[in-house]
């Protein structure tokens, strides 16, 4: 329970500091802008204030700026600067809407410059500072499954925490003697419901945070709703997909976004187009391919051209490799940018597609991801999305099997606010580069036979 509740409140003292550091640098730039202080220039500010906090607090809680123990420093210098340039933009928008002009716009400038020194700085110190150890974590797993975790854990916290191994057929005693010895525990996803539900508890028992990599049976049960029969409590699990209510507020809301996007980003598609055209002037400048969509519904998804024209005649249907030698120079670009996909807002806004949805497969993958993992069959009982939630939780190389918990957590968890969350994280992806490498040209495409969200 202990710590629970330091997390708890530490994260509440990180965003408060956040807060305090962000009005600091609006003071700081008045005095770097003005000798003397007008009053009316003052009374804008303080005006403004309240909207400046809760803008502050929206991207600051958006993109997890208080989470510092599992982050790069490079992670923290991404996400502040999206952040405060967000801010920066909408407090501008603000100062217009509540008519306080008299609040400068070289103000809000010199701020977002000192936003970005003080909250760089003093986070960085902060994971310096922490840079000891987070903490024993005990992995219980089989033998075949703990060179993954080892990697993961590796890859999330580096030499910062101790990891102890202990194997899944040991005899449960030994398992639960060991909980009280770390900090946090994690399971394997091969793990018996038995042995898995007497670790939780007995975590829980000891104050320790516990890890469980779900199976589908947890993701239905995930927003089950409580009602009773007569006097016994029960469960009423919904079946997958989105409501009609639901599936018309996000028709609307992508038929707006998509219309005012293309819009806005047609003198982008222009230069993007001619870009490609110069680069390769026999080649078309879009991309049209076969992809599955809502019930596995064929549909023409649209992308700009990034591979040389015809680039499968001769290898078949196979995902990009890093460094491909089918890619050409803009393509590069374009695809580490993900601007290849804007045109797919002509899909939304056709009906073929969303904004936010679990990335089209073609059929040939579906196919084959279906055969091995049955549970598969639930991603296509909502429209695909340019974006999605296992896009911006996971990278191009995570697995199937992750990126299919990530779709399902999202459509089991689906709301109009988590659509916007994601939205909002996208922009952060767009600059990590981890998080759009290719699959190392060794990986095998097809799916493994060990595949199974074990339900």
């Amino acid at each position: 329970m202990s710590n629970v509740i330091n997390q708890r409140s530490r994260k509440f003292t990180l965003i408060f500091i956040d807060l305090c550091l962000i009005i600091i640098a609006y003071i700081l730039a008045f005095q770097l802008r003005y000798d003397n202080i007008q009053p009316r220039n003052w009374d804008a500010f303080i005006s403004l204030s309240p909207w400046i906090l809760l803008i502050g607090l929206f991207f600051i809680t958006m993109y997890e700026l208080y989470s510092l123990d599992q982050k790069s420093k490079w992670d923290v210098i991404r996400k502040v600067i999206v952040s405060s340039t967000l801010m920066m933009f909408l407090t501008m928008a603000a100062s217009f809407l509540f008519r306080e002009f008299a609040l400068p716009r070289s103000v809000i400038l010199i701020s977002y410059v000192i936003i970005n020194i003080l909250l760089i700085s003093w986070k960085l110190l902060f994971i310096i500072i922490l840079s000891g150890k987070l903490g024993t974590i005990l992995v219980i797993s089989d033998s075949q499954e703990r060179q993954k975790i080892a990697h993961q854990i590796d890859t999330q916290f580096g030499k910062r925490t101790i990891v102890k191994y202990i194997s899944s057929n040991e005899i449960v005693e030994s398992i639960l003697y060991e909980i009280q010895f770390v900090d946090y525990v994690m399971m394997g996803s091969k793990i018996s419901s038995d042995l898995k539900s007497k670790i939780i508890y007995d975590s829980i028992k000891n104050g320790k945070i516990v890890y469980v990599i779900p199976d589908l049976y947890e993701l239905l049960l995930s927003q089950a709703a409580i009602t009773s029969i007569d006097d016994t409590m029960v469960m009423a699990v919904k079946p997958f997909g989105l409501s009609w209510s639901q599936q018309v507020v996000k028709r609307l809301y992508d038929t707006i976004i998509s219309f005012i996007g293309l819009i806005i980003l047609s003198p982008l598609f222009l230069l993007i187009g001619l870009i490609i055209k110069i680069e390769d002037p026999k080649g078309s400048v879009f991309y049209k391919q076969t992809r599955l969509g809502k019930y596995n519904k064929e549909f023409t998804i649209y992308k700009f051209r990034s591979m040389v024209e015809g680039a499968e005649k001769l290898t078949g249907p196979v995902l990009a490799g890093e460094n491909d030698p089918r890619i050409t120079k803009i393509g590069n670009f374009i695809r580490r940018t993900r601007i290849d996909e804007l045109p797919q807002l002509l899909n939304v806004l056709k009906g073929d597609m969303s904004i936010v949805g679990p990335r089209p497969e073609r059929e040939f993958f579906t196919k084959q991801f279906e055969k091995d993992i049955s549970s598969y069959v639930y991603r296509n009982t909502v429209k695909p999305g340019i974006t999605g939630y296992a896009q911006i939780m996971g990278k191009y190389t995570t697995s199937v099997d992750d990126k299919l918990r990530f779709d399902l957590f999202y459509i089991r968890n689906y709301s109009f606010v988590l659509d916007m969350i994601i939205q909002f994280r996208t922009i952060i992806v767009l600059f990590d580069k981890t998080k759009s490498e290719g699959k190392v040209e060794s990986e095998k495409l097809e799916p493994k036979k060990d595949r199974s969200l074990n339900y």
